[in-house]
């Protein structure tokens, strides 16, 4: 990978990227994408809490499909190193009056998480690329779709 990609991309692996999943709403999602990155090593537990609470303040959803949970401010002190968790739920996850098929759960230190939202930005803009990311059973495929932006 490239050197100069943001931490959170250049620690990123297709092992970082779960496929089929299922969820009964946004929390278990959160909760999900949030245990993902304990077991990469990423973030204490807590920050958990903080992910949900950030969404009770605002929500993640950020529209086309995706939603990006992260908790901010003082819950910075429970990551460890940046890194993200790709979960795809081919039935959608009810967030608000949405779905997500996506939710990127992202620890970013310092501010290491704004290139990863520009990347899936771009993303968004190309025609095809992320309904493709949305309908695949591959998490190479997903894998490679989102370090290709870089």
């Amino acid at each position: 990978m490239n050197e100069n990609m943001p931490a959170c991309l250049r620690s990123f692996t297709k092992d970082d990227v779960h496929t089929g999943l299922k969820a009964a709403d946004k929390y278990e999602a959160i909760r999900m994408a949030g245990d993902f990155l304990v077991k990469r090593g990423s973030i204490e537990p807590e920050y958990i809490d903080a992910m949900l609470q950030r969404e009770e303040v605002n929500t993640t959803y950020i529209g086309e499909g995706v939603a990006i949970p992260h908790g901010v401010g003082p819950s910075r002190v429970y990551i460890k190193e940046s890194g993200l968790a790709v979960l795809q739920f081919p039935d959608g996850v009810p967030f608000e009056d949405e779905k997500a098929y996506l939710v990127i759960g992202i620890a970013g230190k310092d501010d290491e998480h704004l290139p990863v939202l520009q990347a899936l930005t771009d993303i968004m803009l190309e025609d095809g690329k992320l309904d493709a990311m949305i309908a695949s059973t591959d998490p190479e495929f997903i894998y490679k779709s989102l370090t290709a932006a870089e």
